[in-house]
């Protein structure tokens, strides 16, 4: 399965999102089942590394980062089954962009959607905060994706 995490530049939480879910799976030896990347809605930050609060973040807690900024493409519609938006923003630029069909909008998700009580929560953009913000939302991240890979795991069993 191949998932992506969209944000609006691609430097803070998607690529945290992207680290975040490649650990678990690793954690969980799943390598061989998933595969991620991160994705932009905005152009700002193409072939940059990710913000050094994110970056710092994620070595504090161990989480390997190996991401450059990129914009969403048009055809990552068709190379993801998983698309998944930190907020109702990025979800709605997300079908804008892609051109999503009615029979594609399952591949579209909030984030926080995978949480027993997440429906209608976002991820909120650290960007103008401080490292406590980044701090908040790694941790916002990391219980989503364990939700998230909990689900998609169980969903595969059945």
């Amino acid at each position: 399965m191949k998932v992506l995490f969209v944000c609006l530049g691609n430097i803070c939480r998607s690529p945290m999102a992207e680290g975040i879910f490649n650990k678990l799976v690793k954690e969980r030896g799943l390598g061989q089942k998933y595969t991620s990347d991160s994705a932009g809605t905005a152009g700002y930050h193409i072939g940059e590394l990710p913000d050094f609060r994110t970056r710092k973040i994620c070595e504090v807690n161990a989480t390997p980062l190996n991401h450059r900024g990129r914009k969403l493409l048009k055809e990552d519609i068709n190379t993801f089954d998983l698309i998944l938006a930190m907020d109702l923003m990025n979800y709605k630029d997300i079908l804008e962009q892609l051109l999503v069909s009615d029979s594609e909008k399952s591949k579209v998700r909030i984030m926080r959607s995978y949480e027993p009580d997440g429906y209608g929560k976002e991820v909120p953009d650290p960007y103008y905060g401080d490292l406590e913000d980044f701090k908040l939302v790694y941790s916002m991240l990391e219980n989503a994706c364990t939700c998230m890979l909990d689900e998609l795991e169980l969903n595969s069993i059945e």
